[in-house]
Order: C-alpha cells, then structure tokens, then sequence
C-alpha cells in the first residue's frame, strides 16, 4: 500500500511538472519532442535520373510525419525553403516541372517529374538542396508547415541539430 501511495504520488509530480510552464510554444508546453531534420546537399537530376533516394541513419518511427523542403532562392544572405510538392513551374518555351516526395520508415525519394526534363535549365536540375524534417504526425495539425523555420522552432530544434549530408560524396 505505502508503494502503491508512493507511486501515485511520484505520477502526479510528474504530470504537474510537465504540465506547467511555457516556453512560448503553441501546444508544446513541457512536451518532449522527437524531431531530426536532414539537409541533403548537392543532389544532381537528370533527364535520365530524376529520383533522389535519401535513406535514413535508422528508420523513423511508423507513423512520423516527414516534411521535404527546397532551397529555392538565397534573398539576403537568407534561406527561402519551399515545402514540396512544389507548386508546377512552367517554363516560357512550354513544359512544367514540379518536386515531389515520398517515403517509408526507412528513406525518402525525392522526385523532379516534368513533360520533358530535358527543357529543365540547370537551375532547377543541378546542386539542388533539400531539408528533411521527420517529426511526430500529431504535431502536424497543430503547426503551420509551409514554413520550415516555424517548424524547427516548434520542434524545439536549432541550425546545429541539423544533419548535412553531401549527396556528392555518397554517391
């Protein structure tokens, strides 16, 4: 009995601990968070080659949710990440091109599809950069994901705890 008083009142220190609090974070508050971001760097597409397969260092859990962002354009010495898939480029001549993703719990394929990706400029073939972020899928609704450095933040995750992984030097 004294065990069972014990243990219930170690419980609710524990429930009140993680309860209270805030770290301006909304719907987070004292939660610990799980989250691992990836920048895939140097990744080559071609006419011939237009998947990209990134396999992760061990398998996410079933059931994370897994965001692929772009390096698009760097304005001001800052990063402007686009979440894929990427709305449809058209080029002037004719044609499109869009990003897409998908994944498993052990990688992530990501996808440049075109009419013809022969018409694609290098711009959009050649030393792309991609961010990676794998997060609990319940966090998903309650964060807005279009923007990547919101959720880094929400994810309690800073630029240090990203991973860079050089595609040029793995394959």
């Amino acid at each position: 009995m004294k065990k069972g008083i014990q243990l219930l009142g170690m419980l609710s220190l524990v429930l009140f601990v993680s309860c209270s609090g805030s770290d301006g974070r909304d719907g987070l508050d004292g939660e610990v968070i799980v989250g691992s971001t990836y920048e895939i760097d140097n990744i080559d597409f071609s006419a011939s080659s237009n998947v990209v397969r990134f396999t992760f260092p061990q398998e996410i859990v079933n059931g994370d949710a897994v965001l692929v962002y772009r390096l698009e354009e760097i304005v001001d010495d800052l990063d402007v990440w686009e979440p894929l898939p990427t709305a449809t480029i058209f080029f002037d001549g004719g044609g499109y091109l869009q990003y897409r993703f998908n994944y498993t719990i052990g990688d992530v394929d990501i996808i440049v599809e075109s009419d013809d990706l022969t018409l694609a400029d290098d711009e959009f073939m050649l030393n792309q950069i991609f961010r990676i972020v794998v997060m609990p899928s319940n966090l998903v609704s309650t964060m807005d994901t279009s923007d990547i450095n919101n959720v880094i933040y929400k994810l309690g995750l800073n630029n240090d705890e990203i991973q860079i992984i050089d595609m040029s030097i793995q394959n």
